[in-house]
């Protein structure tokens, strides 16, 4: 039930206009859910980070998102719980594997879709994965995700938006 309210508020905190349509939820699989807003039309796994160094700003969220539309399939996209410092790296740790996201502010994403393919294959294989970087204020951002429903949830969105073209 905890889990469920998560997700919810995380939903909650999607943009207003991403909400127009009110999203369907398709399933909610270990913390992760999966979620179709055919009004854009998209679909797209999420989860809220299991840890949280210092006080969130921000409500921090990881996702996969598909847009049948603009052909856009498994792009991970992550919200930070802080603003991150103009200039400083943004590091995805899935497992063995290191990743130097793009972004700025509290937001952070692959830099093209060989990467966002190599985190989501990452993400299914792996238990946890963390995001760090740091504060203006030279203060840690380090989130953390449990993965275990993750790989569930990603083809759950992927499922759903398969016929939404």
């Amino acid at each position: 039930m905890r889990r469920w309210a998560s997700l919810f508020l995380i939903a909650a905190a999607m943009p207003a206009v991403a909400l127009a349509a009110s999203p369907t939820a398709l399933g909610i699989f270990d913390g992760w859910g999966a979620f179709r807003d055919p009004a854009t039309p998209r679909c797209y796994a999420l989860a809220a980070p299991s840890a949280t160094i210092g006080t969130p700003k921000v409500k921090a969220y990881a996702s996969v998102g598909y847009w049948p539309k603009s052909r856009i399939r498994g792009q991970f996209y992550v919200r930070l719980s802080k603003e991150r410092a103009p200039g400083r790296e943004l590091r995805l740790t899935i497992g063995g594997r290191r990743f130097i996201l793009t972004g700025n502010g509290a937001h952070g994403w692959a830099g093209d879709p060989r990467m966002d393919a190599a985190i989501v294959a990452a993400m299914r294989s792996a238990p946890s994965m963390s995001i760090e970087s740091g504060t203006a204020t030279g203060g840690a951002i380090v989130d953390t995700y449990r993965l275990r429903g993750a790989a569930t949830a990603i083809d759950a969105a992927a499922l759903g938006c398969a016929k939404l073209r």
